[in-house]
C-alpha cells in the first residue's frame, strides 16, 4: 500500500474538511490538497524525469510546501530523503552523493548555497515559476508501490562520522502509524492539529500520517519552528494542538505557559523524545499541562515505536510505582518486541542491566548500500540499539546509558568522530575526543577536549567547525589538555574524560 493512499482516501471521505494551515490560516481542504499533489507528482515524473523508486532530496526549513511535497513523492512512486535543515551544504552534498538523488527540493532560503555546492543538481523551489507551472499539470495517477519498497531514506550519523541511510518502507511506516493509534494517542480524531514545530525532517514529519489518516489537520508555525509564544497563541485559535517535541522544547513551553498564567488549554497531546527527560521537569509540565504527555522511545532504525510511556502512567500520581514509571520509557509498543539481551543476544532477567535489543514490523531492513553496517545492527532478526538499559517485571524500560557515543542536545543527534575529524583538520591540532556534558537546558553540550601546539585557539577551531558543519554541533566549550588519558591499548578513554564533566555518572 502506497502511503500516499492515507492522503487520498481522506481527500474522498472528507474532502472539504481542512486539511493544512498556516499559523491559523487555512491554506487548503483535503481535496484542494490531493489536488495539488497529483499535480506536483505528474511534474515530477514527466518534467523532471524521475521514474519510480528514484530518491528525492528535500532540504528545507518547515513550510507548507513541505507536506505536499512529500506526498507527491510517494503519489509518482518516488522515495523521498528528508534531510535536517540545519546542516551544512557540504553535509548534504555528501547525502545527495550517498542516496544517488535526481531532485532536490529546497527552500528558497536555502537556494543560492545548495547551487554553489552542488552546481549540476536539479532544484525544484516552493514558491518559485517553476514551482507554479508544476501545480498547472494535469494529475497523475497514483503509482502502485510494493510493501517493502523504499518510501523514507532517513540519514542517521555513526560513529563513524559518516551519515548512514535508514531504509524506512512503506510497510514500516504503515507499523508505526498503526502504533500511534495503539500506544500514542489513541482517541486521535477527526478535529485534532499537528503542529510542525520540531524538523518535518525528524519525528515531526513522521507522525503526519496518523493526522492524514483521521483527515485531521495540520499546521505549520509562520515562524517555520519552535516559538514558545506562538504555540500557546496557536493553541488559542486554532485548538487541539498536538506535538512531537524535544525535552527541551518541552520546558521551554512549560515556563511560557507559566509567565501567561496559563495551564494546558487548546492542547491535546505533547510527545516527548529524543532525550532525556528529568523526573523534575516532567512532574513540572504535569503540575503547569496536566495529562496531556506521552513519551516515546525509538530511533531512525525502528522510527518512534520502540516503547511509548501512555498518558495514563504518567497522570497515575497514586501508583506506587510512579516515581520510577516516569523515569522510565514505557513498554514495547503493539507491534515490536523488546529484549534487554547480554552480548550474546540472550535475553536477561528483569532488573538486569543489557544492550536493548528490537524486532517487528517497524524494524529496517538494512542501512542504505551499507551491507556491513546492516549485519552488524540486525542479527538473528533483532535491531541491536546500542542503547544500554533494563527492564522491570511489568514491561517497562529504563534507559541507562549509551553504549555508543552519540550525544544529543536539544533534540539533535551529534557525533563525536564527525566534530573530531573537522577539529583534527586545523593546523597544530595533535588530539581531539568530543564528549557531552549534562545540561539542564539542552540535555547535553558539546565539550571538545584538545592537544595542540602553542597559538592554536578556540575562535580558530570555532571558526573551522562553522566552515564545515552545522552550528548546532560545534563544541560549546574547549578544553586544552596536555595529553588525552588512554588504555594501554592506545584508545583514548571519554570516560575518564566525561566523569568530571557529569558527577552522576561516577
Amino acid at each position: 500500500m502506497n502511503l500516499a493512499s492515507l492522503l487520498e482516501r481522506a481527500a474522498r471521505q472528507h474532502p472539504g474538511r481542512p486539511a493544512l494551515l498556516l499559523g491559523s490560516e487555512l491554506l487548503y481542504s483535503y481535496a484542494e490538497l490531493a489536488d495539488r499533489v497529483a499535480r506536483l507528482a505528474r511534474a515530477l515524473r514527466e518534467f523532471y524525469g524521475l521514474a519510480p523508486g528514484d530518491r528525492v532530496v528535500l532540504f528545507m526549513s518547515n513550510e507548507p510546501a513541505y507536506l505536499e511535497l512529500l506526498y507527491a513523492c510517494w503519489w509518482a512512486g518516488l522515495a523521498v530523503v528528508p534531510v535536517n535543515a540545519k546542516l551544512h551544504p557540504q553535509e548534504l552534498a555528501y547525502i545527495v552523493e550517498d542516496s544517488g538523488a535526481r531532485l532536490a527540493c529546497v527552500s528558497s532560503a536555502f537556494r543560492d548555497a545548495v547551487r554553489r555546492e552542488l552546481p549540476e543538481l536539479r532544484l525544484l523551489v516552493p514558491n518559485s515559476t517553476c514551482y507554479a507551472e508544476a501545480l498547472l499539470q494535469q494529475p497523475l495517477p497514483m503509482e502502485s508501490v510494493e510493501a517493502g519498497d523504499l518510501a523514507w531514506l532517513f540519514y542517521t550519523s555513526g560513529t563513524t562520522g559518516r551519515p548512514k541511510g535508514v531504509i524506512e518502507t512503506h510497510a514500516m511506516l504503515l507499523a508505526m502509524t498503526a502504533c500511534y493509534f495503539s500506544d500514542v494517542d489513541p482517541s486521535l480524531g477527526i478535529d485534532d492539529a499537528i503542529v510542525y514545530a520540531a524538523p518535518m525532517s525528524h519525528g515531526a514529519g513522521l507522525y503526519n500520517f496518523a493526522f492524514v489518516a483521521r483527515a485531521a489537520r495540520h499546521v505549520v508555525p509562520v515562524s517555520e519552528g519552535f516559538e514558545p509564544a506562538e504555540l500557546a497563541g496557536l493553541a488559542e485559535s486554532v485548538g487541539r494542538l498536538c506535538l512531537f517535541a524535544a525535552p527541551t522544547m518541552v520546558r521551554r513551553l512549560v515556563d511560557e505557559l507559566e509567565r501567561l498564567g496559563r495551564g494546558g488549554e487548546g492542547f491535546k497531546t505533547l510527545v516527548y523524545g529524543g532525550g532525556p527527560m528529568y523526573v523534575e521537569d516532567i512532574q513540572r509540565a504535569l503540575r503547569v499541562m496536566g495529562p496531556r504527555f506521552v513519551q516515546i522511545y525509538g530511533q531512525g532504525e525502528s522510527p518512534m515505536t520502540i516503547t511509548a510511556l501512555a498518558r495514563e502512567d504518567l497522570a497515575d500520581v497514586l501508583h506506587p510505582d510512579w516515581l520510577s514509571r516516569i523515569a522510565s520509557v514505557g513498554r514495547a509498543q503493539l507491534l515490536v518486541e523488546v529484549r534487554v539481551a547480554d552480548e550474546q543476544g540472550q535475553a536477561l532477567p528483569d532488573g538486569a542491566v543489557g544492550e536493548v535489543l528490537v524486532r517487528g514490523a517497524t524494524v529496517m531492513p538494512g542501512y542504505w548500500n551499507k551491507p556491513e553496517a546492516s549485519s552488524a545492527a540486525l542479527r538473528d532478526g533483532w535491531l541491536w540499539t546500542g542503547d544500554l538499559g533494563v527492564l522491570d517485571a511489568h514491561g517497562y524500560l529504563t534507559l541507562k546509558d549509551r553504549s555508543k557515543d552519540l550525544i544529543i542536545s536539544g533534540g539533535s543527534n551529534i557525533y563525536p568522530r564527525e566534530v573530531e575529524e573537522v577539529l583534527l583538520a586545523a593546523p597544530g591540532v595533535r588530539e581531539v575526543a568530543v564528549v557531552g556534558q549534562s545540561d539542564r537546558e539542552w540535555g547535553e553540550v558539546v565539550v571538545a577536549f584538545v592537544v595542540a601546539d602553542a597559538g592554536v585557539d578556540a575562535a580558530a577551531l570555532d571558526a573551522l567547525c562553522l566552515e564545515r558543519i552545522a552550528r548546532f554541533k560545534r563544541p560549546k566549550r574547549y578544553e586544552f589538555v596536555a595529553a588525552l588519558p588512554k588504555n594501554h591499548y592506545g584508545k583514548v578513554l571519554k570516560t575518564a574524560l566525561r566523569e568530571p564533566l557529569n558527577p552522576k555518572e561516577t
